[in-house]
């Protein structure tokens, strides 16, 4: 499903939260010892030969040819793995206009959608809402699709009729590079008038392995966009 045209906001910088420990800690580790062996046979090569002969300087981890070439190898998977990690970077944010078609008798929506700006593909892992009701400065807990509808059903407000949320397991967003969004969620003029925010946080991995997320406000925007309040 994709949204009409529309802004791209953002209520919350992405930040990567977890890296991969295979693809990212193996390496660096690696390096690291491999750095550590290169220093004490450079130590053990401007010591006198009788100096070699007594523990520990006798004991020889590699020959330095050989050892050249494993930390060549070492380091370029560190640069490596780096310059990819940033070419597969996901960019999660959000889209949005009014349109219609989502909610009971094709009433105007505030129709929310997800897109990944980023040229991989990346998967969501974690997905939770956060509901902001007049008078609160934030939301009192992050909460799945579930409990966030018995907030809002608590406030008066109607699934289907005032809003829909989509829910999401472990789902693919496919990574265009374009303006490609997946609805998450429709909010009617009402809602928006009586909901302060509606924060989504979502969490998503990239084809390294490292985690991403990013907390945006579905209904950014949605006052200063042709919002007009409903008709009594």
């Amino acid at each position: 499903m994709t949204s009409r045209p529309g802004a791209i906001h953002a209520s919350r910088p992405q930040r990567r939260v977890r890296r991969s420990p295979l693809l990212y800690t193996a390496p660096i580790v690696l390096l690291v010892l491999l750095t550590a062996v290169l220093g004490w046979e450079i130590v053990r090569a401007n010591m006198t030969e009788e100096a070699r002969t007594d523990w520990p300087w006798r004991l020889q981890l590699l020959d330095m040819e050989p050892l050249g070439s494993l930390l060549a190898v070492a380091a370029a998977a560190v640069l490596g793995r780096a310059q990819y990690a940033r070419t597969v970077r996901p960019y999660l944010g959000l889209r949005a206009d009014w349109a219609s078609g989502n909610l009971r008798g094709g009433a105007d929506e505030w129709r929310v959608g997800l897109l990944n700006g980023g040229q991989h593909t990346a998967v969501i892992e974690r997905y939770e809402c956060g509901v902001v009701l007049p008078g609160e400065s934030a939301p009192g807990s992050w909460t799945d699709v579930a409990g966030a509808v018995q907030l809002l059903t608590a406030a008066g407000l109607t699934v289907k009729e005032d809003y829909q949320i989509v829910s999401f397991g472990r789902f693919p967003l496919v990574g265009t590079g374009s303006y490609d969004t997946l609805t998450v969620a429709s909010f009617s003029r009402r809602f928006v008038g009586e909901v302060d925010a509606f924060y989504i946080r979502v969490r998503v991995v990239d084809t390294v392995g490292d985690s991403h997320e990013r907390i945006m406000n579905c209904l950014e925007g949605a006052r200063a966009s042709g919002y007009a309040p409903p008709s009594s």
